[in-house]
Parts: structure tokens; sequence; C-alpha cells
């Protein structure tokens, strides 16, 4: 189980959230709070969701009105959600540079050619003066 398990039924989770359960359901119908429902479609409550209830009691009694704390919901769970795609992304990286130790790097050559050069080394500097000239035409 963790945070986000469904497990406590509307009565239980407004008497953690210190609320009346008409107020749970009110805050479901304007989308602040977003239980889970059973097949039976009676609403459980997760841990996560006590705890937004308890924000929007908070955020509430600091005057701040229900759509406010509505857009201030969305944007902290938005952020949440990125936080946890850069900690999947820094993996899978990571994974990534721990899977391929060897791995070639490309440059470009004096040419202009391709050169492909193993991770950690360095391209060999030319020192040579070349001097460009654009060509006639016709």
């Amino acid at each position: 189980m963790d945070e986000n398990s469904p497990i406590f039924a509307i009565a239980v989770a407004a008497e953690l959230a210190g609320m009346h359960p008409q107020t749970l359901r009110q805050y479901d119908r304007l989308g602040l709070v977003s239980p889970t429902r059973t097949a039976g479609q009676s609403r459980r409550y997760s841990m996560r969701d006590v705890m937004q209830l308890r924000e929007i009691a908070r955020l509430s009694g600091e005057g701040l009105n229900l759509e406010g704390i509505k857009r201030i919901l969305e944007l902290e769970n938005e952020v949440i959600a990125l936080r946890a795609r850069v900690r999947e992304l820094e993996t899978a990286l990571a994974d990534e540079l721990l899977s391929r130790p060897g791995r070639r790097v490309f440059a470009a050559g004096a040419e202009g050619d391709v050169v492909s050069i193993k991770a950690g080394t360095r391209v060999q500097k030319a020192n040579q003066l070349v001097v460009w000239r654009p060509m006639r035409r016709g």
C-alpha cells in the first residue's frame, strides 16, 4: 500500500480531514479531489486525497476561494508529475550511460567528413592555415 491506495470510505476520510462528508461530496463535484470509485460507485479516498483535503481547508482558511484553490492544486499536481518524469528520464539516461561504456562520439574531420572517436578522447587539432577563396562565377 502507498499514499495513493484508495482505502478510506467517505466518513473516515471526512473525519481524518476534519470536514463533514457533504463537504467532500461537494469538493468531488467541483473537481478539487477525485476519489476512486468502487464497483458500487461509492467513493474511496487515499491518504494523498486526505492530505489534499487538509490543504484545501488550510488554503480556504487563508481566504482563497475554491477556484483559486483548484488552480493551485492543479499546478502542484503538475509539478509532482513533472518531477516524477524528470526522475524517470534521469534514471533512463544513467542506465544508458552505464550500459554503453565504450560508446562512440563523432566529430568533424579536416575536410568536413565525419570522424568516429572513442569517448573521452580528443581529436588531434590541426595547426595548418587554410585560406578560403570564393570561386568566380562565369
